[in-house]
């Protein structure tokens, strides 16, 4: 709403770095808005480039159980595949990616939400452990690092970049978009979290699929996980493509030529190593520091608690200017508070559960 009514006065917003610059002036955008949304969005791809790596070290594994190969070679065999998908030049130009990534989604949940069933249902089936830690403090920070690990799933910090794509009005194709989008992942991702907690109990891994294999043993039959982990790595990089548009985006405005063709040299080169150098980067943090469910609770109390929860109403009071007597104006206040307060407990349980697994882990770990 926000969006089109600034585009009905001909201020167009494409990025939601425009946006801050509009309402919260040119500082916000530049200082506060524009690099927490570079943030989420390299953080997601070096979250996609470690889960897409995880995955592959699993399809190793079950074609060769004494394998030696470690994560880090996965992890930079992914960073390869994504060297050849950074360089689609647009949004536009993934429309088609996009439709097969929904497809691979539905299909990876229906396949991990149907093995989690299946073993839960069998002998092969771990003890159920649903037992929580007697430790107060570690429960309380725990449930706020489960917080901003929800955000980061369910969040999308490239809603303007979206938007921008879709012909005029977009106002109401943009909240049926939403509609389905977030149907499609309540349906997905609430399967597989339920069907896998109630199979696996507290031992539920952040990658679930890693928990149909156990000691050596798979839980369910071999291609069955080796489908499963080729949908999960084919999605991941879809994933990772499209949020690599808005650093994509940050880079070229520096070194490109908009008066020159998208195609020419003049744009093609500095394109092709800007967003090379920009996946060897990502390759490489994601090689080095293998916390996956660290660097999503990262993402979402830093990033994603105030992109999605703070930002927008704050943006729709200062642009709308409803009366302090309305209840929209204070409902939005309290929105916007209530997950400041969050973000910031968030991120201290989020760096807290970091430090604690470095005890643990060491740089290019082989977990």
């Amino acid at each position: 709403m926000v969006l089109e009514h600034h585009a009905h006065l001909g201020r167009r917003h494409l990025r939601f770095r425009d946006m801050a610059n509009d309402i919260l002036g040119p500082r916000w955008g530049r200082y506060y808005v524009g690099p927490i949304q570079f943030m989420v969005c390299y953080g997601a791809v070096i979250g996609s480039t470690l889960l897409g790596g995880q995955c592959m070290k699993a399809i190793y594994l079950l074609l060769n159980p004494n394998g030696t190969m470690k994560l880090y070679q996965f992890v930079v065999i992914f960073g390869g595949l994504m060297l050849i998908l950074a360089q689609m030049p647009s949004f536009h130009s993934l429309r088609h990616i996009n439709l097969i990534s929904l497809l691979l989604c539905l299909a990876y949940s229906a396949c991990a939400t149907a093995g989690s069933i299946y073993i839960g249902n069998s002998s092969k089936g771990p003890d159920k452990d649903y037992s929580i830690s007697n430790d107060k403090e570690t429960r309380i920070f725990g449930i706020f690092n489960a917080i901003a690990i929800i955000a980061t799933t369910f969040g999308n910090g490239i809603i303007p970049e979206i938007q921008a794509t879709i012909a005029p009005p977009v106002k109401g194709k943009m909240f049926k978009g939403l509609c389905i989008c977030y149907a499609m992942l309540s349906t997905t991702f609430f399967s597989v979290a339920i069907s896998g907690y109630w199979a696996f109990g507290n031992q539920a891994e952040g990658l679930i699929l890693s928990n149909f294999t156990q000691n050596g043993h798979n839980l369910v039959p071999k291609s069955f996980i080796f489908i499963t982990n080729i949908f999960t790595i084919l999605q991941l990089s879809a994933v990772a493509v499209v949020y690599l548009q808005p650093t994509n985006e940050v880079l070229e405005r520096a070194f490109s030529d908009p008066k020159r063709s998208e195609f020419s040299v003049r744009n093609v080169t500095p394109r092709l190593i800007s967003r090379s150098i920009s996946v060897i980067i990502s390759t490489t943090i994601a090689a080095m520091l293998p916390f996956f469910g660290d660097i999503n609770a990262v993402i979402g109390a830093f990033g994603f608690l105030p992109l999605d929860f703070v930002l927008p109403v704050i943006f729709f009071n200062l642009t709308f200017k409803p009366s302090k007597k309305r209840p929209i104006f204070w409902i939005n206040m309290a929105i916007a508070v209530f997950f400041s307060v969050l973000g910031v407990i968030a991120a201290v349980a989020a760096v807290r559960q970091i430090s604690l697994d470095a005890k643990t882990y060491r740089l290019f770990a082989n977990v």
